[in-house]
């Protein structure tokens, strides 16, 4: 019924307690998972995940802001991207949000090679791209029209931006993925601009363990609350939350080529 488009199930709060999560998504009609890597050592890990276990799923790729871990090569995201089970390119995009007084204009541009690199990479193997991008929305458009980002497609995930951005993402072939964060008494905003996007083009993820929607706000999150994501937006949509459910999942089988 319900698909997590985003989940971080490698990390150690949640690796730990594997086979419960399973258990529990397997109770709350959570169908799959896809386990998102955010760095070339994790990488055997989340795609062993995906290989040991039918419902989840995994990516390649390096997180925009993690300093300090080997950078990948675009031979190398190609080379990842052929493991089995392995539907997309990211966690990759720009992050400025933790700036430490440094300029945009020169010390971040490290970050926005290695989001060409990813883009490269996806665009030679066709895959998609999973999006992060934070106080930096405007680079991040810029550099995907550079590298011709819309051939490769993808998803802008656990989405915070302005409906402009948002829209601007969607007129270049790019889904939209919303997060517990949706459910949040303080983001109105984001409610009022998932109403006016199109449902075709919606994601739901949990980006756990952070992020937990109510009623779990401030626990470890996990892909077993996917549903409460889906019951934000049903409400703000209109729909049932089978429909929303239907919708979300066919959408995210569509974009990464679920079996």
């Amino acid at each position: 019924m319900f698909i997590d488009s985003h989940c971080h199930l490698s990390f150690p709060e949640l690796n730990a307690r594997l086979p419960e999560i399973l258990g529990e998504m397997a109770v709350a009609q959570v169908e799959q998972a896809i386990c998102i890597c955010t760095t070339m050592e994790e990488f055997p890990k989340v795609a062993a995940l995906a290989a040991e276990h039918q419902v989840l799923w995994a990516t390649v790729g390096v997180h925009p802001d993690n300093e300090d871990v080997h950078e990948p090569s675009v031979d190398e995201l190609v080379a990842g991207a052929q493991a089995p089970k392995v539907v997309a390119i990211g966690e990759t995009g720009l992050d400025y949000y933790r700036l430490n007084g440094r300029s945009i204009e020169q010390d971040m541009e490290w970050q926005r090679e290695r989001f060409r690199t990813h883009i490269r990479a996806a665009r030679q193997v066709r895959k998609p791209l999973v999006i992060h991008t934070r106080s930096s929305a405007a680079d991040t458009l810029r550099v995907l029209d550079e590298e011709g980002g819309e051939q490769a497609g993808g998803v802008f995930h656990c989405f915070t931006e302005s409906l402009e951005v948002a829209q601007a993402a969607v007129e270049r072939g790019y889904y939209i993925s919303f997060s517990g964060i949706l459910s949040f008494k303080n983001a109105q905003d984001l409610r009022d601009m998932a109403k006016v996007l199109p449902i075709e083009r919606l994601l739901i993820e949990t980006d756990s363990p952070y992020l937990a929607p109510v009623p779990y706000r401030g626990r470890t999150n996990s892909p077993a609350y996917v549903p409460h994501v889906a019951a934000a937006l049903a409400a703000v949509k209109g729909m049932s939350i089978p429909e929303l459910a239907a919708q979300t999942s066919a959408n995210t089988r569509r974009l990464f080529g679920l079996v």
